[in-house]
């Protein structure tokens, strides 16, 4: 009879735990779901903020903007702390993954359009030690899409890069203005 009450006690043990862990779920639940509405709220108020940015009243809203993408911030960073697919193994793939998508890549412009290639003149020497014993390494294009009004044309920009033969430095003229720093689209 004894082994018989020890089973009861542990049965209601068992119980009493399994309805623990399933309050304790709820909870993380309720927490996780508040959590994420609250960041669909800063993100719709930054997207919104962000279009008021542009107005005529642009400096008003910039303060609480950068605040609530700060919160937005620590949301985010609070989510991912809690979610198991968060393992360093896991954390490792996503790193690789974001290396390969912080670059965006441009897309060549149509070869129909017609092209204009302007080459900036090289170095006679070296800028570092004065020799002339330049040797040619290769060159770098740059192409820029310039809108002439009712034509589009491509203007390829050639800068050479030379090796210099007496303190083995290489050297190339510096890239052509841009408006927009590493935009495609010409002035």
């Amino acid at each position: 009879m004894g082994s018989m009450e020890t089973g009861i006690s542990e049965i209601d043990r068992l119980r009493a735990a399994l309805a623990a862990s399933e309050v304790a779920r709820q909870e993380a639940e309720r927490r996780a779901t508040g959590a994420e509405a609250m960041v669909a709220h800063l993100k719709l108020l930054i997207a919104k903020m962000r279009q008021d940015r542009f107005g005529a009243s642009s400096e008003r809203g910039r303060r609480p903007l950068e605040q609530l993408e700060l919160e937005l911030e620590d949301l985010e960073m609070a989510i991912a702390e809690d979610d198991p697919a968060n393992a360093p193994e896991t954390m490792a793939r996503a790193s690789e993954t974001d290396v390969e998508r912080q670059r965006p890549a441009h897309q060549p412009f149509p070869a129909a359009l017609p092209r204009e290639r302007g080459v900036i003149p090289a170095p006679v020497q070296c800028p570092c030690c004065a020799s002339s014993r330049l040797a040619k390494l290769g060159e770098s294009m740059t192409e820029t899409l310039e809108v002439v009004p009712r034509q589009f044309r491509v203007i390829q920009t050639v800068r050479k890069k030379f090796s210099c033969r007496g303190c083995e430095s290489i050297t190339q003229s510096p890239a052509p203005f841009h408006p927009i720093a590493r935009g495609p689209a010409g002035p």
